[in-house]
């Protein structure tokens, strides 16, 4: 099968039978809109749907009481649930479609694989749209620099999917650090157990590490030009779509930026973690093609001010040995990610998505005494953006936050990409120890396609 072209807006009624392709576009820069339009706390926001067909879904759902006005997929056999949530929703299968012609849009929320967070993001602020875009916020290093320059530049408001950041269990953490519950931190272990094995799950076999050979068609309504985006040209599969695009090195960013993005991001908040200066990982069942089937990753990040310096140590597939404090036998719980901060004084481990932070062992947890919450405490992190582009509170992860959280997380897979250990330039945004890892900074667009920077 081939993708159908067209040019124009697809109706309710060409969605039924109809596939739209790339169009010819031109963004208008944000100079020419004036900026973001301001929006009464009263008044309801304009929000388009960019990947509505997996968590991008559920996030707009959680904005459900703004204004849905566009839903836009390159699956259009992803919109048929969500244009019965939101049935005036205009639909689109191209992003610049939908940021050329749909002028009455304020914000956009973005849900699509990794690899393409990037460009709609930037085109998106570029057009003078807040933006709101799921985790890992980008795909390369440049990407995140260049989004964190962007989001400056065009004061737009931006938040990363980052749910567990608004959550009261990470802010609570980031409070009993600062209150020096532990004491000097210098090391930390950091976890998801979760693996992509078998590699492409349902739709591969165990046996392969390599693309599949077969070629079959794309399916109906389906632009698989547009899913491709900046990506190199490959044939359709399911095992990239709607399969396990995570675990594919040009897709996705694996653990480290799926699970990774989630579970760091306390550490490195409660920490002022900075850019890590050196970065050493192993691997088990590395390719060129898809993400480890297990890996160790090792971050050192230098002193800040008068804190110390850190070591990090990342497990994938894999937990990291039980501490003592543990007795009984227990073991670390949180499957899908956690972290042990070990300090002068003590222990703390937490997980992700709202488990809350506990002191090893059990008796340092019954006698400590809980410090005053002095960070504000947020309802829900999707809606906490909606307030912020109305102005009545900051966003919790904007992307001058999310961007560097997002870059530690890339740099590990550059050390897993090499089976090595490299040397971070932070300043100059360059690996001084492996002149090849370079190439992973920032990785090359198929022609057509252009950050737009």
């Amino acid at each position: 099968m081939t993708n159908q072209p067209a040019g124009r807006k697809i109706s309710r009624r060409d969605f039924l039978g109809t596939a739209a392709a790339v169009a010819a576009f031109s963004i208008v820069p944000r100079h020419v809109l004036g900026g973001p339009r301001h929006i009464a706390p009263s008044e309801k926001l304009n929000i388009a749907g960019i990947g509505v067909g997996g968590q991008g879904g559920r996030d707009l759902n959680q904005a459900g009481d703004e204004n849905v006005v566009a839903l836009c997929d390159v699956d259009l056999n992803n919109i048929g649930l969500m244009t019965r949530r939101f049935p005036k929703a205009k639909i689109y299968q191209d992003f610049r479609e939908l940021l050329e012609q749909q002028q009455d849009l304020d914000a956009v929320i973005i849900g699509t694989p990794d690899h393409t967070h990037a460009i709609i993001a930037m085109a998106a602020m570029q057009a003078g749209k807040h933006v709101y875009c799921e985790k890992p916020l980008c795909h390369d290093v440049f990407e995140a620099r260049a989004l964190a320059k962007a989001a400056r530049e065009t004061k737009v408001v931006t938040q990363m999917g980052i749910q567990g950041h608004s959550m009261d269990a990470a802010r609570s953490m980031v409070e009993w650090i600062t209150d020096g519950a532990i004491g000097e931190v210098r090391e930390v272990d950091a976890w998801c157990s979760l693996s992509y094995y078998p590699w492409g799950h349902a739709y591969w076999s165990s046996k392969l590490s390599a693309r599949p050979q077969e070629t079959p068609p794309v399916p109906d309504k389906l632009n698989w030009d547009l899913w491709l985006g900046p990506a190199p040209l490959r044939p359709y599969h399911p095992t990239y779509h709607p399969g396990a695009w995570r675990a594919w090195w040009d897709f996705g960013n694996g653990m480290m930026g799926d699970r990774g993005a989630h579970t760091l991001d306390p550490v490195v908040w409660a920490l002022k973690l900075g850019m890590p200066t050196s970065i050493e990982a192993t691997s088990c069942g590395l390719t060129k093609e898809v993400h480890p089937l297990s890996a160790i990753v090792t971050f050192q990040f230098p002193a800040r001010g008068k804190l110390p310096p850190v070591k990090l140590t990342w497990y994938e597939g894999t937990r990291p040995p039980c501490p003592e404090e543990l007795a009984d036998g227990k073991q670390l719980g949180f499957p899908e990610g956690g972290a042990l901060l070990k300090g002068s004084k003590g222990k703390l481990v937490c997980g992700v998505y709202g488990d809350s932070p506990r002191l090893l062992p059990d008796s340092a947890m019954q006698a400590y005494k809980r410090p005053e919450k002095t960070i504000p405490r947020i309802k829900g992190h999707v809606q906490n953006w909606v307030r912020a582009c109305k102005g009545t509170e900051p966003a919790s992860a904007p992307f001058a936050y999310a961007a560097p959280l997002t870059e530690i997380c890339l740099l590990g897979n550059i050390a897993k990409r090499m089976d090595a250990r490299i040397e971070w330039d932070a300043e100059n945004m360059k690996v001084t120890n492996l002149p090849e890892a370079n190439r992973h900074v920032r990785t090359e667009y198929r022609p057509g396609w252009s950050l737009g920077v």
